[in-house]
C-alpha cells in the first residue's frame, strides 16, 4: 500500500471533518421566484462567528466569489453568495442580453430578493448578527451598499470596480464608522476611471480604516482575483480585522480624516451647495495641481440627478428614470443651475473625456443656453477618437451626440 496516498487520505479526512463543506441552498423570493445560493459555514467550534454575505457582478454569477468565500470559513467567517435574479441557477427572465427596461425590471426586484436572502443568514445557528459583512463587485457595489442601508448589522465593506448612487454615497458618509475596502485594476473593460473611483470611495468618508488597493492589470471586479490570488487574502485579512479582531461599532470614537475629496462631496450633494463644491475644488487644485477631489463617473451621475430633480425629461438616455416635480420653480432653477455648475466642472476636471461635453450640453439645454450646448456637443465629437472610454460606449456616445446636434440645427433651432 502507498504510504503516501494513506497519509494524504487522513489528512483529507481530517481537513473534511473540521470544515464544513460549502452548502448549495435553495431560496423563494417574495414574489415566489426561486433562487440559488451557497452558504460556506465557519469553522467556529460551536462559537458564534460572523458573517458576510456576497453579491456578485452583472457578467458572472456567485461562483465570482467562491476564492473569497473559500478563505472565509477557513479563517472563521461564514460566507453567503447568491446568484441575482436573471442569472446562474436562479429563476426570473435572464439579464444577459435583455432590454433596458427588462434589466430595470429584474433589477427593481433584488433588494426584496438579497432581504430574503440575508434574513436567511441572520436566521443560521453559530452566525452573530452583531457582526456581519457586505461585499458586492461592479453592479454588486451598489447593491452592497443598498443592503448595509436596510440592515443595521451590517457593520463592514468589500467594494470592487462599481459605484452607486448619490443616495449610496451619502449613506456612507452618514454611516462614515463603517470601514471600507476598495480595489480595481487600470486595465478595466468597463470603467475607464475604475482605480479613481474606487480610490474615492476609500477617501470620501474619511474613516482612518479603510482600505484602497490598485492593481494595473486584472480587468473587473471579481475577475482581478485569477491573476492577483492576493486580493481575496487582502480581503479575508480585512474582514478579519474589522468583524472578528477589532468589530466596527456605530458607538466607536473615530476621527474623521479630512480629505478635498470628502469635503467637496458634502459640499456637491446639498441642494445649492454647487458653486462652495467648486471653490473646494479649485482650492485643490491651486494647492496642488495634480490633487484628485472626484471621480469624473460619481459626478457626472450627481448632475443629472440635479437635472431630475429640477423635472427636466432625461429622455432616452435615461429609460429607467423620470423626471420628478421640484417643489417649487425656484428649487428647479436652483437644481438646473447646480447641475450646470458641477458639470461644468467636470469638464474642466476631465478635458479629454467627450463624456463630460455630452453631459455638459443636456445641463445646457435645460438652462436654456442652446447656442453652448451646441457646441458642447461637437466638442463632445472631437474628443470621441481619442476618448479612453469601451468601444460600445462610445458608439452609442456618438450616435446620441449626433442626433442631439442634428435637433438642436433642426429648421426650428435656426
Amino acid at each position: 500500500m502507498n504510504r503516501l496516498l494513506v497519509a494524504f487520505v487522513i489528512c483529507a479526512s481530517t481537513l473534511a471533518i473540521g470544515q464544513p463543506a460549502p452548502r448549495d441552498i435553495d431560496l423563494t423570493a417574495p414574489d415566489g421566484t426561486h433562487l440559488k445560493a451557497t452558504f460556506y459555514a465557519a469553522n467556529a467550534s460551536g462559537k458564534s462567528a460572523p458573517a458576510v454575505m456576497l453579491l456578485h457582478m452583472c457578467v458572472t454569477d456567485r461562483k465570482s466569489w467562491t476564492p473569497v468565500a473559500e478563505q472565509l470559513a477557513a479563517a472563521g467567517i461564514s460566507a453567503l453568495t447568491i446568484d441575482n435574479r436573471g442569472f446562474g441557477e436562479s429563476g426570473g427572465q435572464r439579464y444577459e442580453n435583455a432590454s433596458p427596461q427588462v434589466q430595470q425590471q429584474l433589477a427593481e426586484k433584488w433588494p426584496g430578493d438579497f432581504d430574503n436572502a440575508f434574513a436567511w443568514l441572520l436566521s443560521q445557528s453559530g452566525v452573530d448578527k452583531r457582526r456581519i459583512g457586505a461585499g458586492g463587485a461592479s453592479c454588486g457595489v451598489s447593491n452592497a451598499v443598498k443592503l448595509a442601508s436596510r440592515h443595521p448589522e451590517v457593520r463592514s465593506l468589500v467594494l470592487l470596480a462599481g459605484g452607486t448612487d448619490s443616495a449610496g454615497i451619502n449613506y456612507l458618509r452618514q454611516n462614515a464608522w463603517i470601514p471600507l475596502f476598495t480595489a480595481a485594476a487600470a486595465d478595466d473593460e468597463y470603467i475607464s476611471d475604475a482605480p479613481q473611483l474606487m480610490r474615492w470611495f476609500a477617501e470620501a468618508t474619511g474613516n482612518p480604516r479603510n482600505k484602497f488597493v490598485e492593481f494595473q492589470n486584472g480587468r473587473h471586479g471579481t475577475e482581478i482575483f485569477a491573476p492577483h490570488p492576493e486580493l481575496p487574502k487582502q480581503i479575508v485579512a480585512f474582514y478579519v480585522d474589522t468583524l472578528e479582531k477589532n468589530p466596527a461599532s456605530a458607538n466607536a470614537k473615530f476621527t474623521p480624516k479630512p480629505t478635498p475629496a470628502s469635503e467637496f462631496w458634502a459640499a456637491a450633494s446639498e441642494p445649492g451647495g454647487a458653486t462652495r463644491a467648486a471653490q473646494i475644488f479649485h482650492d485643490a487644485r491651486k494647492r496642488d495641481a495634480n490633487a484628485f477631489v472626484f471621480p469624473e463617473s460619481m459626478l457626472n451621475l450627481l448632475g443629472y440627478e440635479r437635472l431630475q430633480a429640477a423635472g427636466v425629461n432625461l429622455g432616452a438616455n435615461f429609460p429607467g428614470q423620470s423626471a420628478s416635480s421640484p417643489s417649487s420653480p425656484r428649487d428647479a432653477a436652483q437644481a438646473k443651475a447646480d447641475a450646470l455648475t458641477l458639470l461644468k466642472l467636470n469638464a474642466e476636471a476631465y478635458p479629454e473625456s467627450a463624456n463630460t461635453q455630452d453631459s455638459l450640453a443636456d445641463a445646457y439645454l435645460a438652462n436654456g443656453q442652446n447656442a453652448e450646448a451646441l457646441a458642447a456637443e461637437q466638442k463632445c465629437l472631437e474628443l470621441l477618437p481619442n476618448d479612453k472610454a469601451p468601444a460600445q460606449f462610445k458608439a452609442q456616445l456618438r450616435q446620441a451626440a449626433e442626433q442631439k446636434i442634428a435637433k438642436m440645427k433642426g429648421p426650428r433651432n435656426n
